[in-house]
């Protein structure tokens, strides 16, 4: 045992260090300057050098719980373990403190779940905000892109791309180039995420009409988590911006994540879905097969015609 003379941090390693042999493995029972119910908190080390005989380590590995029991758990704070000098350390206890309270790491798909619900939870609340309930980001739409959705209300033009910036926090209009029906695939990026607003003509049951459609592309893990995430948790509250702020009806909404998706067919199947509604007949049960029984009623006397 050594007296104190500093705090715990200052005396560790004078303390410490000097009393580790290379070829003997022992217990190290540290007192900290904090304290329990009980008392002094204290430091658990173990120390096991590579290089000692393996008998040594087997016995003291067995051993470890039997002292830590004797000694009085309630009094150890922490436990360390090491095979080499910077393992028994300070910094070393420093690093295994800062590893068990960090979190458990996650796989990417954990990661960006674990964000969606963050981001889900969040809300924007303010004096304008006209829906304060609502989920989601809200990153504002530039100038050049308001200009744009009224053109396209007013069918001046007839598709708008959007994509965010991520670091500003911005949705930006990317372009408002004339499209066919034909060319939208070829506006779907293959690399990155974006918005599109397509007025889409047609004829419907001999109606022409003329229906705006937004679709969110996003072409799935070639894009970054962060991306991803984002552009999930921006579009409802850009749906709700563009139709309750700027009175734009859009009458589907489509994610895809590639560009070939983007088919007449599939435009059309998706803004009027075929109706797969069959009413059954009713079925009337057969009755019994071969014999059928006695009769329940039968004529009484004198109602065959004939005198009893």
């Amino acid at each position: 045992y050594k007296e104190l003379s500093h705090h715990w941090d200052k005396d560790y390693d004078s303390f410490v260090l000097p009393l580790l042999d290379e070829q003997q493995p022992c217990y190290i029972l540290y007192r900290l300057d904090t304290q329990n119910a009980q008392g002094f908190e204290w430091l658990f080390i173990s120390w096991s050098p590579d290089s000692s005989p393996v008998r040594l380590k087997m016995l003291y590995a067995a051993t470890r719980a039997t002292v830590k029991k004797e000694f009085g758990g309630g009094h150890i704070k922490d436990e360390l373990f090491g095979t080499v000098k910077e393992d028994i350390s300070l910094s070393g206890y420093q690093k295994h403190v800062s590893s068990c309270s960090a979190p458990a790491p996650l796989t990417a798909a954990e990661q960006e779940l674990q964000q969606i619900r963050i981001n889900e939870v969040k809300t924007e609340i303010s004096v304008e905000s006209k829906h304060q309930t609502l989920q989601g980001l809200a990153f504002p739409l530039q100038p050049d892109a308001q200009q744009a959705i009224q053109l396209l209300k007013q069918k001046k033009i007839n598709y708008i791309q959007l994509k965010l910036d991520l670091e500003r926090e911005t949705i930006d209009l990317v372009h408002t180039n004339a499209t066919e029906l034909a060319d939208l695939p070829k506006r779907i990026p293959q690399d990155s995420g974006r918005y599109h607003f397509f007025l889409y003509k047609h004829s419907h049951e001999g109606d022409y009409l003329e229906t705006v459609v937004f679709i969110y592309s996003m072409p799935g893990y070639k894009c970054g988590i962060k991306e991803r995430m984002l552009y999930s948790s921006c579009k409802s509250r850009l749906l709700d911006t563009v139709e309750q702020e700027f009175s734009l009806e859009i009458i589907k909404k489509i994610e895809i994540d590639d560009g070939a998706e983007l088919t007449a067919e599939f435009l059309y199947d998706e803004v009027h879905p075929k109706q797969h509604a069959f009413k059954q007949a009713f079925a009337k049960p057969k009755g019994p097969v071969g014999k059928r029984g006695q009769k329940r009623l039968i004529k009484g006397p004198g109602e065959n015609g004939e005198d009893s």
